[in-house]
């Protein structure tokens, strides 16, 4: 087993930010809070969760501030100047709108300077990867936190889902996209199919996260059960031909093993909240450090126009919304709300 504290150096961001670019950040842009699905779990980043929603239309989530040019812009800004890994999520992404224009809007680019990620429930993959395909993505993450209809009503409140859809989909985008994962969140829902989701990872090659549960005020009274990763581990541990421990960058620490697939060695990550998290200056006093569990996480930018360093704190968000068109600004205005997070003098 080896233990790997050491992450390459990324550019700084302009201005500042230098601390949360050390830390391996990334960038989350949220193109829509909607989804298909209910999924009892979902906290939605600090938006309304959908589960909400479909039980009570009144409840909404905030009303969409950017077009596409606008989240293009933001993007193209802080690729340029230090962020290193862009996330698109959602709710469902694919289902907004804008997914389109700025999927295909992206630049060019080497995965040496940055990489971006879809990450989707795979519901419309099949129908949406036609033009995927024709887009700088360089990796599409599916959610497979199920492995049967069952299972996915279970875990989405009796949601339709199609398990077939959903395979069909991975199965469809492997060798037309350039890296295509999955990720599976841990529960006492899905626990009889973890094994059954590993070896299908192994058949088809693709590397696989297993994510342990996260409590939040939305999904802490539904009755989810957190379970422990360790089982999973061990089992992982025993046809492994390596197992390294990651607890650098940002959130929880990780364990990585490499395993033999149908096409070669591949890599199942399992999150594992026991071996660490990450905070910095703004964490020290915050009212919310008790539950927190993932710690200095993600840059989060979503549809309303807000730029979010911490999940669990909506009141430190900033509203970007003012310079879209004056990329100087965009980029003083981030760094210096980013230096003040870290520094914790954010007011």
């Amino acid at each position: 087993m080896t233990l790997r504290t050491d992450l390459p150096m990324p550019r700084r961001l302009s201005g500042g930010a230098g601390d949360f670019v050390r830390r391996g950040g990334q960038l989350r842009v949220s193109l829509t809070p909607r989804c298909q699905l209910g999924c009892w779990f979902c906290h939605n980043e600090g938006e309304i969760p959908p589960r909400i929603t479909h039980h009570d239309r009144a409840i909404q989530p905030r009303r969409r501030a950017l077009n596409a040019a606008d989240f293009l812009s933001a993007i193209n800004a802080m690729t340029a100047t230090g962020i290193r890994r862009v996330f698109f999520t959602g709710g469902e992404p694919l289902l907004s709108p804008l997914a389109r224009p700025i999927l295909q809007g992206l630049p060019a680019h080497r995965m040496g300077d940055y990489t971006t990620t879809l990450i989707t429930n795979g519901l419309t993959l099949t129908k949406d990867l036609g033009w995927l395909t024709d887009t700088a993505l360089d990796r599409i993450k599916v959610s497979l936190h199920y492995f049967s209809d069952a299972s996915i009503a279970a875990i989405a409140e009796g949601k339709p889902g199609d398990i077939a859809k959903i395979k069909a989909g991975i199965e469809a985008a492997i060798g037309r996209i350039p890296i295509v994962e999955l990720n599976l969140l841990l529960q006492e829902q899905n626990a009889h199919e973890v094994m059954d989701i590993i070896a299908y990872a192994r058949e088809l090659g693709t590397s696989l996260q297993i994510i342990e549960l996260v409590s939040t005020d939305h999904n802490e009274h539904l009755g989810g059960v957190k379970v422990p990763s360790s089982d999973i581990s061990a089992y992982l541990r025993s046809f492994a031909t390596a197992e390294d421990i990651v607890t650098s960058g940002t959130g929880q620490g990780r364990r990585v093993f490499t395993v033999p697939g149908r096409h070669g060695e591949m890599t199942i990550e399992v999150i594992d909240a026991s071996l660490g998290r990450h905070h910095v200056g703004q964490c020290a006093a915050c009212p919310e450090r008790p539950r927190c569990v993932e710690g200095f996480w993600a840059l989060r930018l979503d549809s309303a126009g807000a730029l979010s360093p911490c999940l669990l704190r909506p009141d430190l968000r900033l509203d970007v919304t003012p310079y879209t068109e004056d990329r100087t600004a965009m980029l003083a205005a981030v760094s210096a709300h980013l230096d003040a997070f870290t520094e914790g003098t954010l007011q």
